[in-house]
């Protein structure tokens, strides 16, 4: 409910652009399914432009037209990928081959970036004893 009442809020100022920085993170997968859906609702009637950050690959497909993926650090963008899913989408285009297309793609683009972030994850020297 409290994720629900941060997004009324800031729509409520009809921003142009909303930014959403890993907004359902925290919640459990249907919970956090719900609340995706119920932001395409409401994006479908108001259109403002939503630029949401997120690890989760499924979660960037389900809701955008566009997945930018970023490199390890420094942070630049390593590539765009158009998402040509039809609208309105349900929870159903995630069984759909064009979906599943769509995170084997994302998931061949980011491959390298997460083998670069572990490999200096296990380089760092938290972790060489």
């Amino acid at each position: 409910m409290q994720q629900r009442v941060a997004i009324a809020r800031a729509l409520a100022s009809n921003p142009e652009v909303l930014l959403m920085d890993e907004p359902f993170a925290a919640l459990d997968q249907q919970t956090r399914e719900i609340l995706q859906g119920e932001l395409l609702r409401i994006w479908g009637k108001i259109k403002t432009t939503v630029i949401f950050v997120t690890h989760s690959i499924d979660e960037a497909i389900f809701l955008a037209d566009r997945v930018v993926v970023m490199t390890a650090r420094p942070g630049t963008v390593k590539e765009i990928i158009d998402i040509d899913l039809p609208r309105p989408r349900d929870g159903d285009i995630r069984a759909s081959a064009a979906f599943n297309n769509h995170r084997a793609c994302v998931w061949d683009v980011l491959r390298d970036e997460v083998n670069k972030a572990q490999k200096d994850w296990t380089l760092s020297p938290a972790f060489s004893h």
